[in-house]
Order: C-alpha cells, then structure tokens, then sequence
C-alpha cells in the first residue's frame, strides 16, 4: 500500500512517502488558516496517488482557533478535502491510528502527537535496549525515554509534556534570542535584551557557522536573508544597536554566550528525564532539522555522552531527517492499516 504521510504544524508542513521521498515547506498556520486545503493540495502534487494518507499534527495549537479540538477539527477537514476520495488516518499517543471521525471524537489523543510517532518508529532501532531519543526541530525539543523499543513517556499531552521535561520550547530556528536569556555579557557587564523578536537562534547558529548561509532563505526575523552578515545585523539590533555600534566580535560572543545558554536549557531538561529512567541510557538516538544542536547536547552532558550515539540524519537523506516524523507516520500506515 502506497502511504502518504503529512505533519501539519503551526509554522511548517512536512511531508514524506513511504518509499522515502520528502518535502518540508514553511506555512504560517496561524495567519491563514483558511489557505490550508490548498497547501496541502500543492504539497499533493509532489506525490503519486495515495493508498491512503497518515496524519499527525501540531498545529491544532495555532491561536488562530479557540480550542485544540476545534483545531484538529480544521486540520482534519482540510485534508480530508485535500485528498478525497483516499482515506485518512490520524495518529495518536495510544500507539494506534484513529479514524478521523474518533480523532474527532477525542482530539486531546492526536494534538501534537507526531513525537510519539517518531520514536515509536525509531525505537525499533534499540530493540533491547534503554535508549533516548533527542529530537530538535526549528520551534521545539522532543526527549523521549524507549525501553526496548518502545516510547515510555511520562507525559502525553503537551503540558504534561512540559511539566516532565519531555518537551522544551525551544529550537534551532524560530525562538527568539530574548527567550533564550534576558541578559548577555557585553562590554564588562549584562545588558539587557530588548524584548522583540529582532532576532531567532538561526542567526545564533548561522553566525557561530554551526550551519550554512542560505541566501534564499528570507524566513528569518526581519525578512532578510539567512546569512551570516544579516545575523550579524540581527544579532546587534537585539540589545538596541545597528553593526555600527557593536563589532562582530561582540556579536560572536553574544551568541556563543546565548547557543551555550539554550544548549544548558536542553540539557536541564535531558537530566530530569534522565531521573525517572530506571538506569542510564546506553543508546542515544539524535534527530530533526536543528540535529547538530542534540549532537552539541549529546557530547557535553556527563552520561549521554558515555552512550552509542546515532544520529538518525546520518542514516536518511537530509529531506527524510528534515521530515522525520511525517516520513514515520507513513511507514507506520503503511505497516499497520489495513481495509
């Protein structure tokens, strides 16, 4: 059976076949909701006709809805005009998939469950083994305990999530720099942030070179390209300056101070995860679009570090890594649905 999967959040639309072929496009949910039908219709068109599509999702979030379950109400109905007549599944942190009719019945079970979706998928890589999975994508950070295989998340919803230490809202892309730290040493003392999204942990990691310039990339802060001069810019107009008042050197160590100060963020969370685990991992899977950031976290920490690391990037093409959990869902409709 030929599976399509789709991973529809807030700020991105990931997509993937089961034979592997991915897309991954930015679309701002919250601002056009009503543009999503024909989105995903345009991300269709990739594609070959579909045996059936596999659904998860997190963008039932958006404040354009007033509620989760009016959102995976929305989501739900756009794909299902999408893709008629092919019929659709909906993943959900009961380790199954649902007709769309009982997601609908019971939203809270497939709002944001595509975490639960990749490291079901993934687990089955250490099959006998304690093992976490980190995965960072550009908004957030999934760490997910599996023992033999299997996810054992104490939290399923999001604020459960949170309240454990299995989600951390941050990422490698989208969080803006003053949610990262209020403060940044500069000249011989901490000077406050400007509390304004002047710029993103892109511009953090395009200026330390962890990642490459694209000067097409225009989804940045202010709507200039992701290089490294316009982080530089970015960066400066965070404390109040332009680069005629801060040097790059300042800059550079700026966002060092800030990439240390999320990755320790990241890494206070791995240990409260760690505290519940019966004993130490000794397997660490490693994912998603901001991957070399899990792998900063990875080699630092005192246990993880002592783990097998495999960065699953490695083991996919970059479209795969950059669409895990919609590339998971599909293999996992594939495997699992049957008429």
């Amino acid at each position: 059976m030929y599976v399509i999967g789709l991973d529809i959040g807030g700020a991105n639309i990931k997509s993937a076949d089961c034979n592997g072929v991915a897309h991954a496009i930015p679309f701002e949910l919250w601002k056009t909701p009503e543009l999503l039908k024909q989105k995903l219709q345009e991300i269709l068109t990739l594609y070959q006709q579909p045996d059936l599509v596999a659904v998860t999702m997190t963008g039932e979030l958006a404040d354009c809805f007033q509620s989760k379950a009016e959102g995976v109400e929305t989501l739900l109905s756009a794909t299902e005009q999408a893709v008629a007549p092919v019929p659709v599944v909906v993943w959900q942190t009961g380790a199954e998939f649902l007709t769309t009719a009982h997601a609908r019945e019971f939203p809270l079970l497939s709002a944001a469950a595509n975490w639960h979706a990749l490291a079901t998928w993934l687990g089955r890589m250490i099959p006998e083994q304690s093992g976490i999975l980190i995965d960072i994508g550009s908004t957030t950070t999934d760490i997910i305990p599996i023992q033999e295989g299997v996810p054992v998340p104490e939290g399923l919803t999001d604020v459960e999530r949170l309240r454990s230490g299995e989600l951390v809202y941050t990422g490698g892309r989208r969080t803006p720099v003053a949610m990262i730290e209020r403060s940044v040493p500069l000249r011989g003392q901490q000077c406050p942030m400007a509390a304004e999204c002047f710029a993103t942990a892109l511009d953090l990691y395009l200026l330390l070179e962890d990642i490459d310039e694209n000067a097409s990339d225009i989804d940045t802060a202010n709507g200039r390209p992701a290089t490294r001069f316009d982080a530089y810019d970015r960066i400066s107009r965070s404390v109040c300056c332009d680069i005629s008042e801060i040097t790059r050197a300042e800059a550079v160590a700026m966002a060092t101070f800030l990439a240390t100060q999320q990755q320790q963020q990241i890494s206070e969370a791995v240990d409260q995860v760690l505290g519940r685990m019966t004993e130490p991992p000794s397997a660490v899977l490693v994912s998603g679009s901001a991957v070399f950031l899990a792998e900063k976290v990875v080699q630092l920490h005192p246990i993880l570090s002592q783990a097998a690391m495999t960065n699953v990037a490695k083991i996919f093409d970059g479209s795969i890594a950059d669409s895990a959990c919609a590339f998971a869902v599909a293999r996992l409709g594939a495997e699992r649905v049957r008429f």
